[in-house]
């Protein structure tokens, strides 16, 4: 089902990248108390944002990695979400 979802406009759709399991001591975290990661990998990209009939492509493309705000986009499936390109923090 993921594979054939397109976004639409300037949304982008993220799958997120997994937290450390360990921490520094050497502790593994449970599942429970791990907290939703805030970097992710571009699978997928919509045509662009339209203003006055004039389409702008996306600054993104499928394959970076981008960062975005915790509470950022919409949870679709499988550790992906979609959201819009003005909520992507910076890539890298």
């Amino acid at each position: 089902m993921i594979d054939t979802l397109k976004p639409l406009g300037d949304r982008v759709l993220v799958k997120r990248l997994q937290e450390q399991e360990k921490t520094a001591g050497g502790l593994f975290i449970p599942d429970a108390a791990k907290e939703k990661g805030q970097i992710g990998a571009v699978v997928a990209v919509g045509q662009g944002r339209n203003e006055k009939g004039v389409t702008t492509p996306l600054q993104v493309k499928v394959g970076d990695k981008v960062i975005f705000g915790k509470y950022a986009g919409t949870e679709v499936v499988d550790n992906h979400i979609i959201i819009r390109e003005d909520e992507i923090l910076g890539t890298f």
